[in-house]
């Protein structure tokens, strides 16, 4: 399932992602399908205007879609592509229909830093003052959201990704992995490689119903401590790195 679009920052890395993912399947003996495509939306871009009212209501269609795609009955095991607040929950919640099969979620990646935060934010303030002008305002803009990968601030985007991983439905350490380092590429080709391992003819059989199960009750509990830490931070990952399923 994928949910890329170039439209959005973070699912603009997933345009590439099926041909990796293909290729991963077929050294291992397997075949990789695109069995479907889910909307994206970014309520940031859409604020201030009638499209951000559809943003809480997308989660359900991409539910929807999601379970639309994998009711052919044909897969041994899935790979989800998206990020962010609505997309993620939905991909989620669409693959916990078919609980019996494995799901390996993969995610973009943070943009590379660029404008700081607090300079962003002081920024604006001026323009909000009028104490620069407009060309100011989105010079600012474009270099604090430069390049693809998600937002530069610890948002729902990059929570998402770490919900995923302390779910088990992330490979350890990818949750915040720059879309365009060597290590996203080989992360991609992993995270299919691993859900296959996780099928049943994979010989370490793990359903999403139950990976998705055995998480939750040992760590939803842990699970707001290194939300505390900045994202990049190695340490804030590193605890839980012998979760179930990856």
């Amino acid at each position: 399932m994928t949910a890329y679009n170039d439209m959005l920052s973070a699912h603009q890395p997933y345009e590439r992602y099926p041909g990796v993912i293909r290729e991963a399947a077929r050294a291992v003996g397997a075949v990789a399908q695109v069995a479907g495509g889910v909307p994206a939306m970014c309520d940031g871009i859409t604020q201030g205007n009638p499209g951000m009212e559809l943003s809480l209501f997308s989660r359900d269609a991409i539910a929807m879609s999601t379970a639309v795609s994998l009711s052919h009955n044909t897969f041994d095991a899935a790979v989800m592509l998206g990020v962010c607040d609505k997309i993620v929950p939905g991909l989620v919640m669409g693959a916990l229909q078919f609980g019996h099969l494995p799901v390996v979620f993969v995610p973009a990646g943070p943009m590379a830093s660029g404008l700081p935060n607090k300079e962003k934010a002081r920024v604006r303030q001026l323009y909000a003052t009028g104490q620069v002008g407009r060309e100011a305002l989105l010079e600012a803009e474009c270099e604090a959201y430069h390049s693809a990968g998600t937002c530069t601030f610890y948002g729902t985007a990059n929570s998402n990704q770490f919900l995923m991983e302390i779910m088990g439905l992330h490979l350890p350490g990818a949750a915040f992995v720059h879309p365009d380092s060597g290590p996203a590429r080989r992360a991609d080709r992993a995270a299919a490689q691993r859900a296959l391992a996780l099928s049943a003819r994979g010989g370490e059989y793990m359903p999403m119903g139950a990976s998705s199960t055995n998480a939750l009750s040992s760590t939803r509990w842990l699970a707001c401590l290194p939300q505390a830490a900045p994202p990049t931070t190695p340490s804030t990952l590193s605890r839980w790195r012998a979760l179930p399923a990856c």
